[in-house]
């Protein structure tokens, strides 16, 4: 079977496989602070590291809706520059998904969501409390995607890690134990999974 993007209904495809077939890809808790005070936190699954030095990570943001400015967290970091990454664990699922919902900009997801939150070092954003690790980053640069069918675009958000808050509970014998808090990862359509099993391969000499 051959599909071209944005076309697998004519191929009898009743959802979009892009996103399933790329998968499983980490989810991206991202909290950020606009520049008058409101917290927001919203989860992102095209999300990734894309360099460990310097340490940085991506994440993308589609269009609000239509006639919108954008998505709440890119308004928030293009206004202060700073946001959080914060790892979702298995036993955070429902509070991620509820922050998913597209609330006003005004409205304070943590709040909605029942979520604790805790201070940073580096930035003036806070991170999830129990997340078992989270990301402090500046904002590096932005770059705006090639145009949608309907003339909308999303937007590559990157940053720079300064600085890292990890659960202790999570380290096992100098290293993090991914199995110890299961972190969840995003599939296609309504799909999760969590990664509880892990194997290692050393590369060949």
């Amino acid at each position: 079977m051959f599909i071209y993007p944005n076309k697998y209904e004519e191929a009898g495809l009743s959802h979009n496989p892009f996103k399933a077939i790329v998968s499983p890809r980490p989810i991206g808790w991202i909290s950020t602070r606009s520049s008058d005070g409101h917290l927001n936190i919203a989860p992102y699954s095209f999300f990734n590291a894309i360099s460990e030095q310097p340490p940085m990570v991506m994440f993308s943001s589609s269009p609000k809706k239509e006639g919108s400015l954008g998505k709440d967290s890119l308004l928030n970091i293009e206004d202060t520059e700073e946001f959080v990454v914060n790892i979702v664990s298995y036993s955070l699922r429902e509070k991620m998904n509820i922050t998913s919902k597209d609330y006003p900009r005004e409205i304070n997801e943590f709040e909605k969501a029942g979520i604790e939150v805790g201070q940073c070092k580096t930035v003036s954003v806070p991170h999830v409390k129990f997340a078992p690790a989270s990301l402090e980053c500046k904002l590096w640069k932005t770059l705006t995607l090639p145009e949608k069918p309907d003339g909308s675009s999303t937007t590559m958000i990157m940053g720079v890690v300064t600085g890292m808050n990890i659960d202790e509970g999570v380290i096992k014998n100098g290293k993090i134990d991914v199995t110890s808090y299961e972190p969840l990862a995003r599939l296609g359509y309504y799909d999760y999974s969590q990664v509880k099993d892990t194997f290692s391969m050393r590369r060949p000499d």
